[in-house]
C-alpha cells in the first residue's frame, strides 16, 4: 500500500506507466478527484511531473502537462459532484443509520451555503478531503454554477500550480540532490490538514456519544 503514494512507483522508468507520463498523471488525477479513491499521490505526483517536464529529454511539455492536469482536475470534481447529486435524494430520505444521520446531511448543506466557495478551493490542497468534498457538495445540493466557478479556480491553482512549481524547481541543484526528501516533505505537509480534520471528527463523535450516554435514563 505505501507504494501507491510514491509518485515514482507510477512514473519511474520501471513504474506502472513507464514513459507514458502524461496519460498516467491524468488518469491518477481523475481517479483521485472523481472516483472516490483517495489513496493516490497528489501534490507529490504533480511536482514530480513538473520535474520530468524540466528534464533534458522531457516526456511531455510543461504547457501541455499543466493545462491537461488543470482540465482533468476540474472534470474529476464534476464527476464527484454529480455522484453526490445522484445519491443525495436517497440520503435526504434515509432514516438515521450508524454512519449517516439526517442532521449531518442538513449541516453539510448549511455549510456549503455559507462557506462553499472557499471550501471548494481549499479542499484542493488537502489529500482525502479533496476526494470527497465534491461528493458532499453534490449531496448538499450546492448551487452548480457556484460550484463550477470555484472548482475551476481551485483546479487551475492546484493542478497547474503544483506542476509549474516542480517545473521551475526542476533545474535546481538542491532539488536534484534531495528529490526523495522533498517529495516526502510535500506528502507530509499536504497530509497535515487531513490528519487535523480526522482528529476533529473523531473528537466530535466521542463528544456526541458521551452526550447521548448522559441523556440515557439511569436504570433503577
Amino acid at each position: 500500500m505505501p507504494n501507491l503514494l510514491d509518485p515514482m512507483y507510477w512514473l519511474g522508468a520501471s513504474g506502472v506507466f513507464g514513459h507514458a507520463v502524461l496519460p498516467g498523471i491524468l488518469l491518477i488525477v481523475f481517479v483521485e478527484t472523481g472516483l472516490l479513491f483517495p489513496l493516490l499521490p497528489g501534490e507529490s505526483l504533480l511536482f514530480t511531473g513538473g520535474l520530468l517536464a524540466a528534464s533534458a529529454h522531457p516526456p511531455v511539455s510543461i504547457e501541455v502537462l499543466a493545462s491537461c492536469v488543470a482540465v482533468v482536475a476540474v472534470l474529476g470534481d464534476q464527476t464527484g459532484y454529480f455522484i453526490g447529486r445522484r445519491i443525495g435524494p436517497a440520503l435526504f430520505k434515509k432514516e438515521d443509520s450508524r454512519f449517516v444521520k439526517q442532521h449531518h446531511v442538513t449541516e453539510s448543506h448549511a455549510f456549503f451555503e455559507k462557506y462553499g466557495p472557499m471550501a471548494i478551493i481549499m479542499a484542493r490542497f488537502m489529500p482525502f478531503i479533496r476526494t470527497f468534498t465534491p461528493v458532499v457538495a453534490g449531496v448538499s445540493y450546492m448551487r452548480y454554477p457556484v460550484f463550477l466557478a470555484f472548482d475551476i479556480v481551485g483546479g487551475v491553482a492546484w493542478g497547474a500550480g503544483a506542476t509549474l512549481m516542480g517545473y521551475f524547481l526542476g533545474n535546481n541543484e538542491f532539488v536534484h540532490d534531495n528529490l526523495e526528501k522533498i517529495i516526502l516533505a510535500i506528502l507530509f505537509v499536504s497530509m497535515i490538514p487531513a490528519f487535523y480534520s480526522a482528529a476533529r471528527v473523531y473528537r466530535n463523535r466521542r463528544r456526541e456519544r458521551r452526550q447521548e450516554q448522559e441523556r440515557l435514563p439511569v436504570p433503577d
